[in-house]
């Protein structure tokens, strides 16, 4: 499909996806938008987007449907009634949905289209609202090869594309793995910050250093191709640092912590995944070797 021009339909007009719409205009498209609540789409009109009455309406406007809803309920809410509507609007259309959820409700959501005559893309928008359309945005998809193969150009504009697999699962996996290891460093960031403030510290004084720590992490623990081979051998030697040293210092994380009467859920819960690794006499091993006690077992 020639990304020239081609009308696309936004439905859900959070910030992300008013961040999508506009960027899709700025591309040259036609972009016709929905949202529950019709006055998020005003400046998106005032820009040039036809506003749709209707769900059934905006699916009808084109044949490339974005979602950008809060999770994949919502969805079925919105376009459950557009089932009924007499101009079996869904079918032949793609619909590609950019909402958060999980890869098993990816998959049911994808044989739920399928079996309306539409096909399904899943995706994951891996920055915030404001770097959509930058060259900072990269988005993972997955779903049938041919149909992200022929809607590519389209899907570009919003941030480089990654696909995946045709298993409409892999991109949620993909963007959960993510904000697994976001959203836990951004909590990590804050208990730390608590931490020091507790006692008297100003968070200006702490917060510059510990965004440098993390961006100094991948230079810290190597290559991740090298981590990933040794991950997936079980190899975890401890010649620099072992499970029983970073399981000590966990250890003092949390006594800092309870006596600084900071919230203890975190630490505690790092500090279980060493303890659980030296049990298992993962002791003089590597700190990776605490994937042993994490990972799924068949």
């Amino acid at each position: 499909m020639s990304a020239t021009r081609t009308p696309v339909t936004v439905i859900g007009l959070g910030p992300m996806g008013q961040a999508m719409a506009a960027t899709l205009m700025r591309a040259g498209h036609p972009v016709t938008v929905w949202n529950r609540t019709p006055s998020r789409a005003d400046d998106l009109v005032a820009a040039g987007a036809t506003r749709a009455d209707t769900p059934a309406d905006a699916v009808a406007a084109s044949d490339v449907v974005i979602l950008s809803l809060t999770d994949y309920p919502a969805m079925y809410d919105i376009l459950g009634p557009v089932v009924d509507d007499p101009r079996r609007v869904l079918a032949g259309r793609v619909l590609v949905n950019l909402s958060s959820d999980t890869p098993d409700a990816s998959r049911a959501a994808a044989e739920w289209a399928a079996g309306h005559g539409a096909d399904f893309v899943t995706g994951g928008v891996m920055v915030p609202a404001p770097a959509v359309g930058t060259p900072a945005a990269h988005v993972f998809y997955s779903g049938p090869k041919a149909v992200f193969d022929a809607h590519e150009p389209v899907l570009r504009p919003i941030g480089r594309p990654a696909y995946l697999g045709e298993d409409p699962g892999l991109a949620q996996l993909f963007y959960q793995a993510h904000l697994d290891v976001f959203l836990t460093a951004l909590a990590s960031l804050l208990h730390a910050t608590a931490l020091v403030t507790a006692a008297g510290v100003p968070a200006g004084d702490f917060l510059p250093g510990a965004l440098d720590l993390l961006t100094d992490i991948p230079a810290m623990i190597g290559d991740g191709r090298e981590l990933a081979r040794e991950l997936e051998a079980g190899e975890h030697p401890g010649h620099l640092s072992t499970a029983r040293m970073m399981g000590a210092t966990a250890d003092h994380i949390v006594r800092t912590s309870q006596r600084a009467g900071v919230d203890l859920a975190l630490p505690d819960a790092v500090k279980s995944y060493y303890d659980r690794a030296i049990a298992a006499g993962h002791g003089d091993r590597n700190w990776t070797a605490l994937f042993e006690v994490v990972r799924a077992r068949p």
